[in-house]
């Protein structure tokens, strides 16, 4: 499978949808994570906490934005703007979650497939199952 540019990727993972191949399903339900996808077989996350990073940094940004209106006095000087601007983006904190999550998916996809790890399990295999050599690189995987 060709390399997928990092905008389709991360479009993809903002879906909910498999940033390898942009077809199979990141979540059933609202949140609930898939393993892997079911059309290509990507496994999106090979280790507990393998995207822990990339969900926290894409959950501390819209937290930021409550903390800075609370921090310069929206609160104080305009306390109807205040509480608009602060429903809001709990609103958006809590709605969009599963799509920053998804992205979060995405972008360690990314990482995984820049880094070119001989034990990541989406390398391909030969007829006796076993990993490939490396000289393929990132354009092969399926």
């Amino acid at each position: 499978m060709p390399t997928v540019p990092v905008r389709t990727a991360v479009w993809r993972g903002w879906r909910k949808r498999c940033p390898q191949c942009g077809q199979g399903t990141l979540y059933t339900g609202w949140a609930r994570p898939v393993n892997r996808c079911g059309v290509c077989g990507l496994v999106y996350e090979r280790n507990q906490g393998d995207t822990w990073f990339f969900t926290i940094m894409g959950d501390r940004l819209a937290i930021g934005v409550m903390i800075g209106l609370l921090y310069f006095g929206v609160h104080r000087s305009r306390p109807v703007v205040f509480l608009g601007a602060f429903a809001a983006a709990v609103a958006f904190v809590i709605l969009t979650a599963p799509n920053r999550w998804g992205v979060g998916t995405a972008l360690h996809y990314l990482a995984r497939v820049h880094l070119d790890d001989a034990d990541d399990p989406t390398r391909p295999t030969d007829a006796a199952g076993s990993l490939t050599s490396g000289t393929d690189g990132p354009s092969s995987r399926e």
